[in-house]
């Protein structure tokens, strides 16, 4: 049997410590040092990173970076209206319409487009600005390398784009894409991320095809008529120009557009001479990858290997072009450009297409097994 006295004095201590722990629930909330010296713990803050995330201040953030970015561009946003007369079937003369997105670069009126979307020499183009006006434009420039042209617009004090640095673009950052979809929304505002960097790509319409190298691939919709738009970043910068999604119905989200980096020397060649040129070495080459390499036994599993093409004028060494001048022959391969190697993200022609019309450059090459290395002064390549 427990003594009644005992019993009585383990009443009263749970009565105490019930009533200690009432109170330091109540302290506790009210933050008083009492708490502390009942139960001799310490009250701390709970620190930074283990408060919850107000995610309505973050949403809200992001939403007026986007629209901060889209007020600062879209006025220097063009776009461009296509129009081609043809017959149909019946001999009627018919009108085809399409369009595309530019954006102005100076405040006298040069903007910057895709070449596709003035590729029609039978078409007639008309630019369409923010602010309502119209101006038929001067093609000045197609770049034969990438998907640029550049135009030109009788006009001034244009508002106008700033170019951002493309090379420091993360995977995962937003994106933001201003562009005329379907040839008849103009200015539509879409917005995602940069889902991946340096991609290759064969893109074609229009009856052409070209080989684009290290595309940036965005997830924010790019629509037909977007082509030659700005990828903008939450700075209002532009970092490439959009030109090309994936096929339809095979994939949603994914489409590409040329970094700002790799147009800049072009549109600087546009402000200064008029014209872009770019320098040739005069080859036809097949890029090898380690399939080709393994199947041909080649010696090496990367580089340009020196070919022909089908037909009776498509030599592998052009003549008299840069190639020939320093005895390149067909099968050579080459590996390297100036030091820098070729493989399946960079391309013979992109590594040339980094130097100028001029440039001395190194080209290493096997023959017959043996390393060579020869010097080579590129030429203007002829559009």
């Amino acid at each position: 049997m427990i003594d009644r006295k005992i019993f009585g004095s383990l009443i009263a201590l749970t009565l105490v410590v019930g009533l200690i722990g009432g109170v330091a629930g109540a302290v506790l909330l009210a933050g008083s040092p009492l708490l502390q010296r009942l139960t001799g713990f310490e009250l701390t803050e709970p620190s930074d990173a283990a408060k919850p995330i107000r995610t309505e201040r973050l949403v809200l953030q992001e939403s007026s970076a986007v629209i901060d970015t889209v007020k600062q561009v879209s006025p220097a946003v063009v776009s461009i209206s296509t129009s081609r007369n043809v017959r149909d079937f019946f001999g009627d003369l018919i009108t085809r319409q399409g369009g595309g997105t530019g954006f102005i670069i100076t405040s006298d009126g040069l903007i910057v487009t895709n070449k596709h979307v003035v590729d029609d020499p039978a078409a007639e183009y008309t630019i369409f600005l923010a602010d309502g006006r119209n101006f038929t434009p001067e093609i000045l420039a197609k770049d034969p390398f990438q998907d640029l042209a550049i135009l030109r617009i009788k006009a001034s004090g244009l508002p106008v784009v700033e170019l951002g640095d493309s090379d420091r673009v993360q995977v995962g950052e937003w994106a933001v894409a201003i562009g005329n979809a379907l040839a008849q929304f103009e200015n539509t505002v879409t917005v995602g991320v940069i889902s991946a960097k340096d991609r290759q790509l064969a893109a074609s319409g229009g009856g052409a095809s070209e080989r684009l190298e290290g595309l940036l691939q965005t997830d924010a919709a790019i629509n037909a008529g977007n082509s030659g738009g700005p990828l903008l970043n939450l700075k209002g910068q532009v970092v490439g120009v959009n030109t090309a999604v994936a096929a339809k119905g095979v994939a949603e989200g994914i489409g590409f557009a040329i970094p700002i980096n790799a147009v800049k020397n072009s549109i600087n060649q546009v402000k200064k001479t008029g014209k872009i040129s770019r320098p040739y070495l005069g080859v036809r080459y097949i890029p090898i990858t380690k399939e080709i390499a393994k199947l041909n036994n080649l010696p090496v599993d990367f580089g340009a290997l020196i070919a022909s093409g089908e037909g009776r004028s498509e030599v592998g060494v052009l003549t008299n072009s840069p190639a020939a001048k320093i005895g390149l022959r067909e099968n050579d391969i080459i590996t390297h450009v100036s030091g820098e190697r070729i493989d399946e993200n960079h391309s013979l022609a992109r590594l040339l297409g980094n130097h100028n019309v001029g440039d001395e450059v190194e080209i290493t090459l096997m023959r017959d097994g043996k390393e060579l290395k020869l010097k080579a002064r590129l030429e203007e390549l002829k559009q």
